[in-house]
């Protein structure tokens, strides 16, 4: 059995008879009703409507409009794209101005024609549902260097932006991190930021024998061996005016370093069984997950190899080790995975995300987005568990002070607890200002006196 569909309409009339009127005439809708402003905001919290229809005097005191003007402020400081309709006298066209003036979407003269009504929340409603939409898609693609990785952790935003400062450079750039951090997003960023017309192009050096990754990455000509029965061109010649990222890099055998480096240098190749050198245009980002310096120091990786790959050197932290993201990356999978199942997003529950903060996550965002997705297909209801994530949910923890610097300690704690709540409400400011027990204006002052962006 389906379960009825959230109100996405609020009446707020204090005249029961016209309370049951404006219902009748929104029929349509789904609609809830409120009689006063504390009411209202009960409703307007539980339901988070996507059009208001109130009258602006309202009780205790029906003959002013002061009650009606702090509900309106109050409602567009919970929720700025709500469409909010005032219904006013016909006398009235200056308060109606000054709710509009607010950031109310339209105002009507009573008594209100029921079609043209009917038709304002109607177009109110479709225009609140376009810009959730655009919302949500500018949310899903961000711009430039950060397409595709969704984070509010200091260490990755400042990642970010050396990425973007050094995109524009011809520098060779290595990328350092465990195994599914992000190390192809943030290259595909870097090429995409890069301005470079050319094809970003990723090869995995431990994926392929080692007797094939020469070829894979250099070409062949026309009868360099046995089967090479047409020239073929390589993943270097493929990525030319563009970005080559050899992922894994560690595990290229040294026979094939030396080769490498003298591309570096001379920025040239000859094809298998060829004699012509091609000037090849291309930036190389290099990526790992091993220790460079310790297989240097079991010569298994060239020290000259290395200092020509690591111009610029980016570490790239855990999963664990950045604050909020796992929260926050759980909440944008499971609106993708949900609008692949053409299904409504499920809500996560709060054991959930207790133990999404508490996991160690050795898989990284891999393993992440594999239990999200598990937990999309397999929970039944309209909130995720730790049970349907497959984690334990974990008990409260303390910890001893690193510092007893007040002015610190106060400024670290109020940094978690901002970015655990901008995680945990998916990035919208109400509910996190409500998670902290903050207005609105109070928590964008904290965002910009710690600037957290």
């Amino acid at each position: 059995m389906n379960s009825p569909a959230s109100p996405s309409l609020l009446i707020v009339e204090d005249d029961i008879a016209l309370q049951k009127q404006l219902k009748w005439s929104l029929d349509k809708f789904e609609s809830v009703l409120a009689h006063d402003g504390l009411s209202a905001l009960q409703l307007f919290r539980r339901h988070t409507p996507a059009v208001v229809t109130m009258d602006l005097g309202l009780p205790p005191d029906q003959d002013s409009v002061s009650e009606g003007f702090k509900l309106l402020e109050r409602l567009l400081e919970l929720e700025p794209m709500t469409k909010v309709i005032v219904l006013t006298g016909q006398n009235d066209q200056s308060n109606a101005l000054r709710a509009i003036r607010m950031g109310a979407y339209d105002f009507l003269a009573k008594p209100v024609d029921p079609d043209v009504l009917c038709l304002t929340v109607e177009r109110a409603q479709r225009l609140y549902e376009l810009q959730q939409e655009n919302r949500r898609l500018q949310m899903q693609q961000p711009d430039g260097a950060l397409r595709g990785l969704l984070t509010r952790d200091p260490a990755m935003l400042k990642i970010c932006r050396t990425i973007e400062k050094v995109a524009t450079s011809s520098a060779t750039v290595l990328l350092l991190g465990e195994s599914g951090t992000g190390k192809e997003v943030l290259a595909q960023g870097l090429h995409e930021a890069s301005g470079r017309k050319g094809r970003f192009v990723a090869i995995n050096c431990a994926a392929i024998p080692d007797a094939l990754l020469e070829s894979e990455l250099f070409g062949y000509e026309k009868g360099a061996f046995t089967g090479a029965v047409k020239t073929t061109v390589g993943k270097i010649e493929t990525a030319n005016g563009g970005t080559l990222m050899l992922d894994e890099i560690g595990d290229l055998p040294m026979s094939l370093q030396a080769k490498l480096l003298r591309f570096l240098q001379e920025r040239s190749i000859e094809r298998l069984g060829g004699r012509n050198e091609i000037s090849v245009d291309v930036r190389i980002v290099g990526a790992t997950h091993q220790n460079l310096q310790g297989l240097i120091a079991q010569q298994l990786f060239r020290e000259d190899l290395y200092y020509r790959l690591a111009e610029i050197v980016v570490d790239i932290p855990p999963l664990r080790a950045r604050q909020g993201d796992a929260v926050l990356l759980t909440h944008a999978f499971v609106r993708k995975y949900s609008s692949e199942l053409r299904r409504a997003a499920p809500s996560l529950a709060d054991d959930a995300v207790r133990a999404i903060e508490a996991h160690a996550w050795p898989g990284n965002i891999r393993e992440l987005q594999n239990l999200t997705r598990r937990a999309c297909i397999m929970t039944d209801g309209d909130r995720i568990s730790a049970e349907d994530l497959g984690l334990e949910s974990p008990a409260a923890e303390g910890g001893e002070l690193a510092t007893l610097d007040l002015r610190a300690v106060r400024e670290s704690a109020e940094r978690r607890a901002v970015i655990t709540a901008m995680a945990r409400a998916g990035g919208n400011i109400v509910k996190a200002s409500e998670l902290l027990g903050v207005s609105r204006p109070t928590l964008y002052d904290l965002m910009n006196r710690l600037q957290i962006k």
